[in-house]
């Protein structure tokens, strides 16, 4: 399978995955914006022009949280999803969509202001109302890890999915100094070898 990458980029995700499936896979990387990434042979793979992007034989995914459940319902072999018939599960699609349904519009809006614009474009109420918003969306994720490791039991790729998010936001300056759990919790993600691994296709 190839995977098309960006370093700095959420596509880190599916390298992560991969790394802790143990699944093997060809990478494909841009940097981030160049103008490969508008090609007319790129954009048939991502009609955006956007990653990540898999391709498995004829089969072209984008976007990172199909990417993700489409590689761990044809290759995960029951890996990092807990069973259907536990509570667990539903905490774990809850989480494994809280990332793009909640954390990441703000930080999107976050790195546009404050990386992608020059200082003179940027709009200071858009930082300051996404910067508060993703706070508060933070403290939702320290309220439920209270006495937890993970946030659906054992690791899960809902915390690929949320634990990613969670670990852009601190390094985009969120505050989490006074989230002891939320801060935990993104050490331990961070720690872990497949995102170690992940992480050095950002250089």
């Amino acid at each position: 399978m190839k995977i098309y990458h960006s370093p700095g980029s959420r596509s880190v995700r599916v390298i992560w995955l991969f790394e802790e499936l143990g699944l093997p896979y060809e990478l494909e990387q841009f940097k981030l914006g160049a103008p490969e990434m508008r090609s007319p042979e790129y954009l048939k793979v991502h009609p955006m022009g956007r990653v990540p992007a898999l391709e498995d034989g004829d089969q072209t995914i984008c976007e990172s949280g199909a990417i993700v459940q489409y590689v761990l319902a044809k290759y995960g072999d029951g890996a990092l999803v807990p069973e259907v018939a536990t509570p667990e599960f539903g905490v774990y699609l809850q989480w494994l969509h809280y990332a793009e349904g909640m954390l990441m519009p703000q930080i999107n809006i976050l790195v546009v202001e404050t990386i992608f614009l020059s200082v003179e474009r940027r709009n200071q109420v858009n930082i300051d109302r996404a910067m508060k918003l993703l706070n508060r969306m933070l403290v939702a994720v320290d309220t439920h890890l209270e006495e937890r490791d993970y946030l659906a039991g054992e690791f899960s790729a809902a915390d690929v999915m949320t634990g990613h998010a969670c670990s852009v936001s601190r390094n985009l300056g969120a505050d989490v100094l006074e989230l002891p759990n939320l801060t935990a919790y993104i050490d331990r993600v961070e720690a872990r070898p497949a995102l170690v691994a992940a992480r050095e296709h950002n250089n």
